[in-house]
């Protein structure tokens, strides 16, 4: 375990941590929603007449959607998707979304996001979602824990996940911290690797059927299988965080 943050350490040239702040992805992470987005995307998609699968959209989760939409369109017809395609698609799927969606907790969310509150770290919301049927419910069920400085959404941003510009208005929102001065907790591969580039350490959390390979092979420097993990194993790593110094 010390061996990932002192890699971290060392590759990204850091003397060492000096942790204020964890940002957080959204769905999946905080809010057991991913199935609903997945499903939501693919009928959207049927009904436009555009091939898909539901579970490649685990993978694009993070991308804002009309990214999200022109990458498909282009992919399945060869060309750009036009201003008028990503409205209406976006705007059915935000509807199926809205039918779909039942707003539950990741297990152990709300605790671990409770737990690094207490200890007097920043929480900042990072997602590439636009619909306030999830960004409204924040305030609802992280009371006091989330404020709304401390959201970046897709409308703060003008390149999604897996560009580094949502991370890096993560650590504006935080305070202008360092890169080395935070922790991202993510679950998406997009997501990881938009971190990744923002140079922050990040814990992959695999709360959907994405192999483990593929969350290390977008840069996560920790792999965990559930929010449970990273609840009981939050003190380890608060102990590296405060220790752990460039050789």
């Amino acid at each position: 375990m010390e061996k990932a943050f002192n890699d971290y350490l060392v590759n990204n040239n850091y003397e060492h941590f000096d942790l204020k702040a964890v940002l957080f992805d959204m769905d999946g992470v905080l809010y057991d929603s991913m199935k609903y987005h997945a499903r939501s995307w693919h009928e959207t998609m049927n009904e436009f007449g555009i091939k898909t699968t539901p579970e490649e959209f685990y993978l694009y989760e993070g991308m804002v959607g009309r990214e999200t939409i022109n990458y498909i369109i282009k992919r399945e017809l060869g060309r750009e998707a036009t201003q008028n395609e990503k409205d209406k698609i976006y705007r059915r799927k935000t509807e199926l979304f809205g039918q779909y969606n039942k707003g539950e907790l990741i297990p152990y969310a709300y605790d671990f996001v409770e737990k690094i509150h207490n200890q007097g770290l920043k929480c900042v919301v990072v997602t590439g979602s636009g619909q306030p049927t999830l960004i409204n419910k924040l305030e609802q069920n992280f009371h006091n824990l989330f404020t709304k400085d401390k959201i970046v959404t897709a409308f703060d941003v003008k390149h999604g996940k897996p560009h580094p510009e949502p991370y890096l208005t993560g650590l504006q929102k935080a305070g202008n911290i360092e890169p080395y001065q935070a922790v991202v907790v993510e679950n998406a591969p997009r997501g990881i690797e938009a971190a990744v580039a923002a140079g922050i350490f990040t814990i992959a959390i695999n709360t959907g059927p994405i192999p483990d390979h593929v969350l290390w092979e977008s840069g996560a420097n920790i792999v965990l299988p559930s929010m449970e993990a990273l609840f009981n194993n939050w003190d380890r790593y608060s102990i590296e965080f405060t220790k752990n110094k460039m050789p």
